[in-house]
């Protein structure tokens, strides 16, 4: 198996005011005549891990991470429950995103992150596709409404203790609507001006969340309740918000739109026994995407697997 590289650090970092109060973290590292390449993070609001530079070899690559609007080391941050998530969302992110390529002096960068961060790496190529020169995605996500509806509902197939658990923390009157309630239902405690009641839902969040990875044949358990507490407040805030209102896209939006990323070759990784997030959203993509690859890793999850790390960094040399 080909190994991670050793873990090095930023040479520069800095907060970068994009407007409306918001100001995001970003590093950037490795060689700065290399490739540029971006990591977007998953979550949403999970913010960056140092972790996924390993993934780029120093020599050759420029490589820039960043904290999305309210997570990480951005300010201000969402465990503030003063810290409105208005001016949060998927249009904003994008802009974010341009607004620091164009900080930082970069022409065109690769592409790479995986879940939520595969579903705003899609939505930022297909507005701004002269300035992606490749994609490498591991664990593609659309965040469709049917994706939505399958993590916090259909799973309960395989888990109904665990989503009744998840399901049974709201009040009995919240109970009882489509997903999309029930995550409106969640968002409006996470916005409790009770911090009581906040930390509680997103305990209750993490655990629904925590039951899902764990599931997998190679998952680890508390994955998300093990967390600090104010990066799960973050993180249960942020993403309840995103998903309540449909990562702010038009249903089937990222699919429909793919031909605006025709020329951009792309790598698509994905686990076939990933759980919460179906094969079928990778092979949907593949499809429409005639310059993208897809690669399936048979015994891998959403959560990954040695197989998994070496065909992202093959993928990743790809483009290097």
């Amino acid at each position: 198996m080909s190994e991670l590289y050793p873990l090095y650090e930023p040479y520069a970092q800095g907060l970068l005011d994009v407007g409306e109060g918001q100001r995001i973290h970003w590093n950037a590292s490795g060689n700065p005549a290399g490739t540029p390449a971006v990591v977007v993070h998953g979550g949403p609001g999970s913010g960056h891990s140092p972790g996924s530079r390993r993934y780029f070899d120093p020599q050759r690559y420029h490589l820039v991470q960043f904290d999305q609007r309210g997570c990480g080391r951005s300010l201000p941050h969402a465990a503030d429950p003063s810290t409105g998530l208005e001016h949060n969302t998927t249009a904003h992110l994008i802009a974010d995103m341009e607004r620091l390529r164009e900080h930082l002096g970069i022409d065109k960068w690769l592409l790479y992150g995986g879940s939520w961060g595969s579903t705003l790496i899609l939505a930022y190529a297909q507005a701004h596709p002269d300035r992606v020169s490749a994609i490498a995605i591991c664990g593609v996500t659309m965040t469709r409404p049917e994706e939505i509806d399958w993590l916090y509902r259909g799973v309960a197939r395989f888990l109904p203790g665990p989503w009744e658990e998840f399901r049974d923390f709201l009040p009995p009157a919240d109970r009882d609507g489509d997903t999309s309630e029930l995550l409106t239902a969640y968002s409006r405690l996470l916005n409790s001006t009770d911090e009581s009641v906040r930390r509680a839902a997103a305990h209750a969040w993490a655990t629904w969340e925590d039951a899902v990875i764990s599931h997998e044949t190679l998952g680890k358990p508390n994955a998300y309740t093990d967390r600090p507490s104010d990066a799960l407040m973050a993180f249960t805030r942020i993403t309840a918000h995103y998903f309540s209102h449909h990562a702010f896209l038009s249903d089937g939006q990222l699919l429909r739109d793919a031909g605006r990323l025709a020329g951009i070759p792309g790598e698509l990784i994905h686990g076939r026994l990933d759980l919460g997030g179906p094969l079928v959203t990778a092979w949907q993509l593949a499809k429409a995407w005639p310059d993208a690859r897809l690669t399936v890793i048979d015994e891998s999850g959403h959560t990954g697997s040695p197989r998994m790390t070496e065909a992202v960094l093959a993928a990743i040399e790809r483009f290097a």
